[in-house]
């Protein structure tokens, strides 16, 4: 299954060349990933962020073009994996079938202190319902 979210290019995104600068790409990805668990998972982010959070523990990202102001972006997060604490996401940006970035991501849900917590039942049931694997 993937989310898919839209983003239109806005001048608070670009430098002064007009293209995107490469960190609103990561607040975009981060935009995705909260719509993700609001809408398709039903769990508001600041519901989870509530008493621990869910920390991205690992990031890669390709560029592949630039984007630039006006664009719209088509972001799709797809999960690849469900841990324990983790949660496994790639999301790529694409423009009319161009793709601009490909991330791949591991969130961890964390406790108060700050520690891995098991994802709850009610939350890995509506992740694997989206075909997700689960990974012991």
């Amino acid at each position: 299954m993937r989310f898919v979210m839209r983003q239109k290019v806005l001048f608070k995104h670009c430098d002064p060349a007009g293209i995107v600068f490469y960190p609103r790409y990561f607040e975009m990805i981060n935009d995705c990933v909260e719509a993700f668990f609001d809408e398709a998972v039903d769990v508001p982010f600041e519901e989870l962020n509530s008493e621990g959070g869910v920390p991205t523990a690992e990031i890669s990202v390709r560029f592949a073009r630039p984007s630039r102001h006006g664009d719209r972006l088509e972001i799709a997060l797809t999960c690849t994996k469900v841990g324990r604490s983790s949660l496994g996401i790639e999301v790529e940006a694409t423009c009319e079938g161009e793709q601009r970035f490909l991330s791949r991501s591991t969130l961890v849900l964390v406790d108060g202190t700050g520690r891995p917590s098991a994802w709850p039942e009610a939350i890995r049931a509506r992740l694997q319902d989206q075909g997700m694997r689960r990974v012991a």
